[in-house]
């Protein structure tokens, strides 16, 4: 039996459990997910899941409903798939579920790809299932860390390494959206060992403090103090996606703004605010990780990738262990409960939260 927390793609607010059985086809393999993390990222991955295509890795059969991804650990409990043996242990994009079925392929030493056909169009990074034993961003007593912090650092590595790569479109400032949030963290965190380029955080009054804390920013504002900062040649990076907020950039940097990137939906609830006045500055673009990534990948060899952002990726996950503690919970209702809870941000920044269903 497979339990599932399902979220419904109009109304987010909406959940439910659902119980399935499960029976393998020759090549399948049954992993039991030992735990997930559940972040701002997954709220995320609902919100645009229609746009980017999230709602399809994970397909429910009915289009009202749908199963918004996590990354996990998890134990291969039954195989059918000669290479991937029994009581391997993995790491990987999987449901918000307690098992889930996957059809190896393309299996070595170090990992296997999921080659389910509806999978096949999906950005190859996220049917990429790392074995631990053999894996460079794996460390034993880690595991909760690397679920919470490195999808989100992940994005924050590759933000910081797009605009280096393009010498930060001749900026020497980084505006920064959601500041409280992990996915900005890291790239202030990042952004602060290079030359050339100093970040500002735009904040609530209310995570100020906590922000204010953590050291890594230049400056920080809150949204309200937006048309007090300095005019100079800037970028944005939108990790809330409030239009209020980005219309509030723009039109306070206007000439000045060299690049406006579209990351993330934290404040969700506001996307379409400020719609209804045009634009000044440039148009922003979306932010695609694993575009950057493939990019990398075919530069630097997938192997010298990796060991970047691991070097990269336990150096910031010590620094938080200043700041952050981890709560967990278990059961699909603690899971629908935290998840109501994770969707209008009411959490505390300082807590990364994992669940266990199974």
């Amino acid at each position: 039996m497979i339990t599932t927390l399902e979220i419904n793609r109009a109304d987010q607010s909406q959940t439910r459990i659902v119980d399935d059985d499960v029976a393998l086809a020759d090549g399948q393999v049954l992993a039991r997910i030992d735990h997930f993390a559940l972040t701002s990222n997954n709220v995320t991955y609902s919100i645009i899941g229609h746009m980017m295509g999230y709602w399809d890795f994970f397909p429910t059969g009915d289009d009202a409903w749908g199963r918004v991804p996590a990354f996990a650990h998890a134990d291969i409990v039954e195989s059918r798939c000669a290479g991937v043996d029994e009581g391997t242990r993995i790491y990987g994009y999987f449901p918000m579920s307690s098992h889930v079925v996957l059809e190896p392929g393309r299996i070595n030493d170090h990992a296997f790809h999921d080659m389910a056909a509806h999978r096949q169009p999906m950005a190859e990074v996220y049917n990429r299932y790392t074995r631990t034993a053999n894996d460079a961003l794996h460390r034993d007593g880690r595991e909760e860390q690397r679920m919470l912090l490195h999808p989100l650092f992940a994005t924050s590595f590759v933000i910081d390494d797009f605009f280096e790569d393009n010498d930060d479109f001749g900026a020497t400032t980084a505006i920064v959206s959601s500041a409280s949030s992990k996915t900005a963290i890291g790239v202030a965190h990042l952004m602060a060992k290079r030359d050339g380029i100093r970040t500002v955080g735009l904040t609530s009054a209310g995570n100020l403090a906590f922000a204010e804390s953590l050291g890594c920013w230049d400056q920080l504002v809150t949204y309200e103090e937006i048309d007090t900062l300095a005019k100079e040649p800037a970028v944005y990076i939108d990790i809330s996606g409030s239009g209020t907020v980005r219309h509030a950039v723009h039109r306070h940097f206007g000439g000045d703004l060299a690049y406006s990137s579209t990351v993330g939906a934290t404040d969700w609830g506001d996307m379409g605010g400020g719609a209804e006045e045009p634009l000044p500055g440039p148009s922003p673009e979306l932010f695609f990780a694993p575009t950057q990534i493939a990019k990398r990948n075919e530069e630097w060899g997938r192997e010298e990738m990796e060991r970047r952002l691991a070097d990269a990726f336990f150096a910031y996950a010590a620094w938080t262990d200043d700041w952050m503690t981890i709560e967990r919970h278990r059961g699909g209702e603690a899971a629908a409960a935290l998840w109501s809870e994770m969707l209008p941000g009411r959490v505390d920044p300082t807590v990364g939260h994992i669940v266990a269903i199974g």
